[in-house]
Order: C-alpha cells, then structure tokens, then sequence
C-alpha cells in the first residue's frame, strides 16, 4: 500500500488554485474566528462574484453531530477498499499529523462502512483538530454530540472498516461530488465551512479576499433586516440596499 503525503509547509497546488499565502498559526486561528461569524450563503455569493461557482460540497452532506458551525483548514485523508484485516495503521499516522484549527477531509471510495468515529475524533481534538468532512459514513454520533465535535457526513452506519476499508495518502489533493454536479477538488489548506446550508471550500489563496466580502455581505443584511423590521417595504429595501 503506497505511502503518500507532502509536507505541511508545501501543500499541493493547481493551475488553477494561487500559491497559498504564508500564514502563522495566528492568522489562521483569527481568520477561522472571523469565518465562524459568516454564512455559507454569503460565502457562496462570493465565490460565485469571483467565478469560483462549484465550490459547494453535495447536498448528502449533513451535519452528523456537534455543538457549532464547521470551520477550518482542510486536512485531507483518502482511502480505498480493502480486504485486508486488523489494524489500520496508515489512518493512524494520518491522523496523528493534524494540528490546530483543522478540519480532517476524508475522501471514502467505499460503501456502506465507516471511515470515521468517536475515538478517532477524540485523538484528533487532542492535536487542535476542530471537525471533519467525511465523504461516507460516521458512526458513534451519541458521543461525538457529547465531545462537540462538528461532523458533516453522507450517512450513519454501524459498520466498521477493518476488511473494508483503509486509508492509503494524506495531504493530498481530494476529490467530492458538489452540489452543481461538478466534483469539488479539495486542496490541503483550502478553508471548509458548514452550516445549516451545507458545506464549501473556499481555496486557500482566496480565503482572506472571500472572508471580506463575506463579512461586508453580512453587514449589509443586517442593516436590511433592521430596516425591514422597522417597517421599510422589501422592494424599497431592495432599491436602497441592492441585491441581497
């Protein structure tokens, strides 16, 4: 089974994707902070104003479990099918690689099993892990509600992974399905949001340009829901506001 990952201080790129800003472990935990006041809606606007309109995950994902929204650095983990029986011991070094202000993405390529846990979960808020993505299935929900871990998944299932399922790269680029249809290309270091609205991943080397408009988005639907209450007319919000 082949090894694979990159160092935490040179993250896969695209073409497409700009180099990922030099960030201290500051700045990330201050923009995550920031990223937590705004909506996935808001955001979404924003990528699609900067041509960037795939970046919404499947509507399959949902909210597992946990006690807040999902915000964090994308920590990719893929796997595969596999026979083989016992131990994962790549998931564990994987795992033990994550650090603060990180959300684990984990990219399935099985069916019905799953890929990720309490325990897991557990091991990973040791490290400053703040969520994960699963694309495919969570099991102990009860005691991830209990620790707060938020945790967007496709489904629930009991079933375990040993003789199904292993993890085969870390910090790589993944691949899910999006909402529009078009598959989402997650990069290691991408920023992932979650709410009630779904998940998005805005690229790393937008994320501070999608932050500020976001927050200047929801600034203005403040004012427009003020301004309503107190009795303005929608369509007079609309002319005075703009869209919204």
């Amino acid at each position: 089974m082949r090894q694979q990952f990159l160092p935490r201080s040179s993250p896969a790129l695209t073409e497409s994707q700009p180099p990922m800003p030099m960030r201290t472990s500051t700045d990330r935990a201050l923009i995550r902070s920031r990223f937590l006041a705004v909506d996935v809606a808001n955001v979404a606007d924003v990528l699609d104003d900067l041509g960037h309109r795939d970046q919404a995950l499947s509507t399959d994902f949902t909210c597992a479990a946990g006690r807040e929204r999902l915000a964090g650095w994308a920590f990719t983990i893929s796997g595969a099918t596999s026979a083989a029986p016992g131990r994962d011991p790549l998931k564990a070094q994987a795992c033990s690689q994550i650090g603060p202000d990180e959300v684990s993405v984990w990219q399935g390529n099985g069916r019905g099993v799953c890929y990720f846990g309490e325990l897991v979960a557990i091991g990973m808020m040791q490290r400053g892990s703040v969520g994960a993505v699963v694309d495919g299935g969570v099991r102990d929900k009860r005691w991830l509600h209990e620790i707060g871990f938020t945790t967007f998944s496709r489904y629930p299932t009991s079933v375990q992974t040993s003789g199904r399922w292993r993890v085969e790269t870390w910090q790589q680029p993944v691949t899910m399905p999006g909402a529009s249809g078009q598959p989402v290309v997650i990069e290691p270091g991408d920023f992932v949001l979650g709410d009630d609205d779904g998940v998005i991943v805005i690229p790393a080397g937008i994320a501070d340009v999608v932050l500020e408009a976001a927050e200047t988005m929801t600034e203005k639907e403040i004012d427009v829901r003020a301004a309503i209450r107190n009795g303005m007319t929608l369509a007079d919000a609309m002319a005075e506001f703009g869209r919204f």
